[in-house]
């Protein structure tokens, strides 16, 4: 996807949030579960991938990419996907879904789990950088997701990944710092990181973790020849952080507009039409098809 169709499809898809597109007649859709930890966002898109309609909801059910609120997840779910259903006119019946690189097999499991105990089936299990690169569509260079609670990377050659890193640090540890720099509550916090008078007041005081967050990068990009990086995830709208990561990393940065939503859209992307018989989910490889199931 060339850099400006990924953002009208990413502008398109935060405009989902509140605008409905009607569901033409015997459409199949395609729809895309982000269970993130500090929201849940759950995309629809028509099977030419364009955003139909959008939900998310704030929630802290996952914890570095592992869910440890398994009822709270699924009543989260159950909310979005009812939500979306009224608002679309059709229900929706599969998904796709994603975790941080290196999750492990029974970890995905989990997200599984919670997207069919709220009635959806799962079509597809891939992680959150190379179902960002959906939306990107990076051939050579690195992408990197920076979440609630984790910063994920995956270098692509030829499209394909070749290598792939999760690490527990990411928009929570932001949202730390100014809770006790500010002496508030997090809910404060994370209100404050979107409040658009306090950019610089929470870009001077999250400078080091954003800067600790490139330097971790840097140590799994060294040697491994990537010319171009991708910042994509919530904690990605942090007003500044792709220079940041310039500066570390010595090659070119980019930050997408929209970046909290290329994750989702990517994930609805690589919803699978045709319901495969069984599937497996191998860290940092879509597939949708295999003799094993998770």
């Amino acid at each position: 996807m060339q850099v400006g169709q990924a953002s009208r499809a990413l502008a398109a898809a935060m405009a989902a949030l509140d605008q409905t597109t009607p569901v033409p007649s015997g459409a199949r859709l395609k729809c895309g579960v982000d269970l993130g930890t500090a929201s849940m966002v759950v995309v629809v898109l028509d099977e030419n991938d364009s955003p139909l309609a959008c939900a998310m909801e704030p929630c802290q059910v996952a914890r570095d990419g592992l869910v440890v609120d398994y009822l709270g997840a699924i009543d989260v779910l159950r909310r979005l996907r009812e939500q979306l259903e009224q608002r679309l006119g059709v229900p929706l019946e599969t998904a796709a879904i994603a975790v941080p690189p290196g999750t492990s097999i029974a970890n995905a499991g989990t997200h599984r789990h919670v997207v069919e105990a709220a009635d959806m089936e799962v079509t597809a299990v891939l992680d959150e950088p190379t179902a960002a690169n959906s939306v990107l569509g990076l051939v050579d260079g690195a992408v990197v997701d920076i979440g609630g609670g984790t910063t994920g990377l995956s270098v692509f050659k030829g499209g394909q990944v070749v290598y792939s890193a999760d690490e527990p640090t990411g928009g929570v540890h932001m949202s730390l710092v100014l809770m006790g720099r500010n002496h508030i509550s997090f809910e404060q916090a994370e209100a404050m990181k979107v409040d658009p008078s306090r950019r610089a007041d929470v870009r001077a005081a999250v400078r080091p973790v954003a800067e600790k967050m490139a330097t971790i990068v840097a140590g799994h990009l060294a040697g491994r020849s990537v010319d171009e990086v991708w910042l994509v995830g919530g904690a990605v709208g942090l007003d500044g952080i792709e220079d940041i990561f310039a500066d570390r990393l010595g090659v070119a940065v980019h930050k997408p507009p929209d970046p909290m939503m290329v994750t989702p859209l990517g994930i609805a992307m690589n919803c699978v039409l045709e319901e495969p018989d069984e599937y497996a989910y191998v860290p940092s490889k879509r597939v949708t098809r295999s003799d094993e199931t998770c």
